[in-house]
């Protein structure tokens, strides 16, 4: 019986006939590694090995692959998480069986970022349905077109064996460039900024493994026999970092000339401190977010963040979602489900900006309680206790309706008070007559009763 795997790994276990480029992308000119204007050789493996390279390249990945990846689907009433979606537990859990989904993303930015384009096989089953991404190193592989202009990607393994793709499987994230189809990389494009800092690192270190002694001419009075064994005596007993501070002792009336420039005055630390500042512009990386203090305050990196998640990360999403979208969603689906980071966790800032935002959306009735604490990682609240109601001020109207409103409560006030007076009237009893009150005078009765007075 025919394993009903077989098809699914041949396009990374068995390589197909490959035809003749007509046009081959990958080899059109581009800007390539290699040796720059300080003589040093760039490459990504060198580059990394600078430590500002190595540690813009990390905050950005590892940025990235920490933001939560949703899948949304859009429906009539608004957009709506599809965690039901098959995609979901590839994009969020497991993307293969050998990575998480956090590490997959991590090397997928580290190649976008050292060589300018990013390259996943997705593994298919007979359903056309995705059991697998796995990511194939840039350096590997080959873009071409065939006859009839289509695009052809040729891996070649590390046993060197060339395997045919097909661009249907296969998830290509392209980084800037010229062609819209192959990115160019970082590396290549400032190769000679980097080559200083990697020229700057090596004479720091050749400096400092000599005793932080400049290299120099031992002169002799004389005619030196044997140079090369004054020479070998000379670096074995002064020449390296652990014969440093030393006392020399010069022999026959020889002396030492130094050649090389006094380290001030070659500005050692500050062409270093440039060359920080120089890498992280090509990242577009806050120095403080590697380490950088020296023009750091409390005020300026917090915005420095919020920039860095809006000029350097968000754009770097947008490329991502965009080709995700385009290569694991089949065409009845695009459209409908669609892949979203939540860039929310980098833009929420300090504690008070928060409550200050939420107390805003909260009195304009656009957030309910729910809402804010489901930012905050908190509990829901129930209906009864009014977790999902939204609220507004009562003195903010229309501004159309201010006049009639005006009117109105008045007119509303003036009938309120002749209401009250007519239930103040109907409410008031009649009067009784009360008899006139007698004197108090008892000569005045008698007067009244009986005549007058005796």
């Amino acid at each position: 019986m025919k394993n009903p795997f077989s098809r699914l790994f041949r396009a990374r276990d068995k390589p197909d006939r490959r035809q003749t480029p007509q046009d081959a992308v990958s080899a059109a000119p581009t800007f390539s590694f290699g040796s720059s204007m300080s003589g040093k050789s760039v490459t990504p493996s060198s580059a990394i090995q600078v430590s500002a390279v190595y540690a813009c390249v990390r905050v950005i990945a590892e940025t990235i692959a920490s933001l939560p990846l949703h899948i949304y689907e859009a429906t009539d009433a608004g957009s709506r998480k599809a965690n039901e979606h098959p995609l979901y537990r590839l994009l969020h859990d497991e993307p293969n069986t050998e990575m998480t989904s956090f590490i997959w993303r991590e090397v997928m930015l580290s190649h976008l970022l050292l060589w300018g384009n990013s390259y996943c096989q997705i593994l298919r089953t007979g359903r056309n349905g995705i059991v697998g991404l796995y990511p194939l190193l840039p350096d590997h592989m080959e873009v071409d077109r065939d006859s009839r202009g289509k695009l052809t990607y040729t891996y070649t393994t590390s046993e060197g064996r060339m395997v045919r793709l097909d661009p249907t499987d296969v998830l290509h994230i392209p980084g800037l460039g010229f062609d819209g189809v192959m990115g160019y990389s970082p590396i290549a494009l400032e190769k000679s900024a980097i080559g200083l800092g990697i020229a700057a690192e090596e004479y720091g270190s050749k400096f400092f493994s000599n005793g932080a002694r400049p290299s120099g001419i031992l002169t002799h009075p004389n005619t030196v026999k044997d140079p090369a064994a004054l020479r070998a005596s000379w670096n074995a007993a002064y020449g390296s970092s652990s014969n440093a501070s030393r006392v020399a002792v010069l022999e026959e009336g020889m002396t030492f000339v130094p050649l090389s420039l006094p380290n001030n005055e070659a500005q050692f630390l500050e062409t270093r401190k440039f060359q920080v500042s120089e890498i992280c512009r090509i990242f577009r990386v806050p120095p403080h977010m590697i380490g950088d203090l020296d023009r750091a305050t409390f005020s300026n990196i917090e915005h420095q963040s919020i920039d860095f998640a809006v000029h350097t990360i968000r754009p770097w999403l947008v490329r991502i979602e965009q080709a995700v979208n385009r290569a694991l969603f089949s065409e009845k689906e695009k459209g409908r489900f669609y892949v979203q980071f939540n860039l929310d966790g980098l833009m929420r800032g300090d504690y008070k900006s928060r409550m200050e935002g939420y107390a805003i959306a909260r009195q304009n009735g656009w957030m309910s309680a729910n809402d804010i604490r489901e930012l905050e990682n908190m509990n829901a609240m129930s209906d009864e206790e009014g977790g999902n109601a939204y609220l507004v001020n009562g003195n903010m109207i229309p501004v159309n309706l201010a006049g009639i409103t005006a009117f109105l409560a008045a007119a509303a006030s003036a009938a309120q008070a002749e209401n009250s007076d007519q239930e103040t009237d109907e409410n008031t009893p009649e009067q009784e007559e009360t008899p006139p009150a007698e004197d108090s005078n008892p000569r005045k009765r008698q007067k009244t009763k009986g005549g007058s007075a005796p």
